[in-house]
């Protein structure tokens, strides 16, 4: 058993907990020594992957500008923008005339991007939606309840860093529905998911390291009792539900997590689909 399959073991709020507690020490250090870098959340904070907090966030710049076109002024939604990791290099790029409004379902999150980034960029708006999600959360309503509070043909690009590999097809299906609503004529939204093929099938469900062995209709689940713990879509399955919602896919950059010789600059560890409305 690894360290993931004992992470899934844990309720919610303890698995929030049980990374506070493991990276303490090292967080310790970090402000003992004066090395704590500035808009950088403690390291038993941050729920949002791995990596290098800030490098991470400018790597989410560099594909934003070059496959979402985005421009300094635009207005930009962040969906499951967790502890602000692409919101903090972002500050670095919009002007004044852009703007940014990020949401996330997980409150502590929130409450430090309020403190750290909007407190100083007043274009910058973060909100605690309390959704259940059984990887974060289980408060809130059902996502495929949720209205985005934003209003019709808003936004210039929307955005998804390992949100839809985080949520089951009819969530991911009422998601899809409202970004097609919320963005601008010609807009753009950049999503990742982890998406396979029927050749890739039996390698992601038996050979890798990081598998999906249980199959949906689909779809299929790296946990069988933690449903949200990762997802990954059928291509043809997923591409057919994007475009049901009226969205015309003009790209799909292939992540390394099926193969790491596939790593890049222009490349993330999960898939990318660009689609426009």
């Amino acid at each position: 058993m690894n360290l993931r399959t004992l992470y899934y073991l844990l309720p919610p709020k303890m698995r929030l907990l049980a990374r506070k507690v493991y990276y303490l020490p090292e967080d310790t250090y970090l402000k003992v020594s004066g090395k704590k870098k500035r808009m950088v959340p403690d390291k038993g904070d941050i729920y949002i992957g791995s990596g290098d907090f800030i490098e991470q966030g400018i790597h989410h710049l560099d594909l934003l500008r070059k496959y979402a076109g985005l421009k300094k002024d635009h207005e930009i939604l962040d969906i499951g923008c967790g502890i602000g990791r692409s919101a903090v290099a972002l500050t670095n790029f919009l002007n004044n005339e852009g703007k940014y409004e990020g949401f996330d379902v997980v409150e502590k999150g929130i409450k430090w991007c309020k403190k750290n980034i909007s407190s100083i960029f007043s274009n910058f708006n973060f909100h605690y939606i309390p959704l259940k999600n059984d990887l974060y959360t289980t408060a809130g309503k059902r996502p495929e309840e949720f209205i985005f509070p934003y209003h019709d043909n808003r936004f210039d690009v929307v955005f998804l860093f390992s949100v839809f590999t985080h949520m089951q097809e009819s969530e991911t299906d009422h998601y899809l529905h409202e970004i097609y609503r919320v963005l601008k004529q010609g807009g753009t939204c950049l999503a990742t998911f982890f998406i396979f093929n029927e050749k890739e099938e039996k390698y992601i469900s038996e050979s890798n390291s990081f598998s999906f062995p249980f199959k949906k209709e689909g779809y299929r689940l790296m946990d069988q009792n933690v449903k949200s713990a990762n997802v990954a879509f059928n291509e043809q399955h997923i591409l057919n539900i994007i475009k049901d919602k009226g969205f015309k896919i003009t790209n799909i950059v292939n992540g390394y997590w099926k193969n790491i010789d596939n790593k890049n600059e222009l490349t993330d560890f999960q898939d990318i689909i660009i689609m426009n409305k």
